[in-house]
């Protein structure tokens, strides 16, 4: 099995630090607003991730984080006029719910920043000890990048490069340009915490590498998160913990892709976000997920109008085949191993759903073609497929009842009265034998962008 380390810039074969052990930890959401896709991308990514190791033997302690105070926590709560960490919590809520919809399970373990301010102040104590931080008169303590030679090894980029064209915040309080906050004063009004330098809270940076060490030790197997992390957070979180302990921190650094819109960055000020609660409510989980998945983690999405549609379109597709095999056969009595190992093949290079789900195609031809020739065989088939994609979050349903989730989510468009008119002439030409006027209605019907299905009890219209 082969991961992608961003450290290295390579494919690498996977060996945890402690045999039969992985500690993986994955940073989660700053809980200023709701939960979007982007959110629901990487949160599935590492879901799956945690899911195949554990299917590959190992015994996963998988760690997720909620950032429950910073700035943008701290506006919006008093944009509401509510206190920071009752917001947080309520958000935190909201949330939990949407990803539990999304059919995502949680980490073994959930840390928040609230809950580990002991951890954070023990750990700037011990960088400022150690002279690799200080504090300002201002009741900041900053990380003195200069103290660790090794600062940009993940992002691989200088100082320089790194401050280039950057706003320096409160530059007269810091030694270099480049030093970041590891604990920021309180302003008036702020939530805030007692500390041997005043009262204020975590610095955004601090937080992740103060939990990791609280729930691993000195160092762990796999780090993840979005790709717009590399720079700072997670190149600050190496300085961080690696100035502490003189170790390497993180044996695998993982990275998904960004999401985009219709070939633009994702954001709040383009107002382009996609909420998760709302794109739930016109697709199914399974669609939002087989979705995403056709693209490889680490590239990123670009979500167009038709990316979704065409996803429940051929998920509609594929249940609809395990309906027929499974009325007609039952859920089968074995598997089919060779899927499996297929599926591990593809899953063994770097978690390569996007080659997983290209799969998917010609299996379901194949178990069509089996179901429609009389081989009971294509029962295993089925029951494999449902328990080897299960993993990617797909096939989870009763058949029955997905397809019937579809077609609540999907009400029939309303049809032209023009269309209608045309199929209802068609209709009575065909009654009459008129072959002629029936095959030029229906060709009028295409026209539109309309096609006539035709069944025991009559016909239906649907757009193309």
């Amino acid at each position: 099995m082969r991961i992608y380390n961003t450290l290295t810039r390579t494919k690498e074969e996977f060996v945890p630090l402690e045999e039969g052990k992985v500690k993986m930890y994955a940073c989660g959401i700053t809980v200023s607003g709701e939960a979007h896709i982007g959110h629901g991308f990487q949160a599935l990514i590492y879901d799956i991730m945690r899911k195949y190791l554990e299917k590959k033997g190992y015994n996963v302690t998988y760690a997720r984080n909620y950032t429950d105070v910073d700035d943008k926590i701290i506006a919006r709560a008093n944009e509401e006029g509510v206190p920071a960490d009752e917001y947080a919590a309520k958000m935190i809520e909201r949330i939990d719910k949407v990803m539990r919809e999304m059919d995502i399970d949680d980490p073994t373990l959930w840390l928040k920043a609230t809950q580990n301010i002991g951890n954070i102040e023990d750990f700037i104590s011990k960088l400022i000890e150690s002279g690799h931080a200080y504090a300002a008169p201002s009741g900041d303590v900053y990380f003195d990048v200069s103290s660790f030679p090794g600062y940009g090894c993940l992002s691989n980029r200088s100082v320089e490069d790194m401050l280039d064209g950057v706003r320096v915040e409160n530059a007269e309080d810091k030694r270099n340009p480049a030093d970041f906050a590891l604990w920021k004063a309180a302003k008036p009004g702020e939530i805030s915490w007692d500390s041997p330098w005043g009262k204020g809270r975590p610095g955004w940076h601090i937080e992740c590498s103060a939990m990791n060490r609280a729930a691993f030790g000195e160092q762990i197997d796999i780090h993840g998160g979005g790709r717009d992390l590399i720079f700072p957070h997670h190149e600050n979180e190496i300085a961080q913990t690696e100035s502490l302990t003189g170790k390497r921190f993180v044996k695998y650094w993982t990275h998904n892709g960004l999401i985009k819109v219709n070939g633009q960055k994702m954001s709040k000020s383009l107002g382009n976000s996609l909420l998760l609660e709302d794109l739930l409510k016109k697709y199914t989980n399974e669609a939002i997920k087989f979705a995403l998945l056709q693209t490889n983690y680490r590239n990123d999405i670009n979500i167009t109008d038709t990316l979704f549609p065409e996803a429940e379109k051929h998920l509609t597709s594929f249940y609809k085949i395990l309906d027929e095999v499974e009325t007609k056969y039952g859920n089968g009595s074995a598997g089919n191993p060779e899927i499996d190992k297929q599926f591990d093949a593809a899953m063994d290079d770097d978690f390569n759903t996007a080659l997983a789900l290209s799969q998917l195609f010609s299996l379901f031809r194949h178990v069509a073609a089996k179901c429609a020739a009389g081989d009971a065989s294509c029962a295993e088939d089925a029951k494999q497929i449902r328990a080897t994609y299960s993993l990617l979050g797909l096939f989870k349903k009763d058949a029955k009842a997905y397809l019937a989730e579809v077609a609540a989510k999907s009400p029939a468009e309303d049809v032209p009265a023009e269309v209608k008119e045309l199929a209802e002439q068609r209709w009575q030409a065909k009654k009459a034998k008129n072959w002629a006027v029936a095959d030029e209605m229906r060709a009028k019907i295409d026209a539109l962008g309309y096609c006539v299905k035709d069944s025991k009890e009559g016909y239906e219209v649907v757009k193309k």
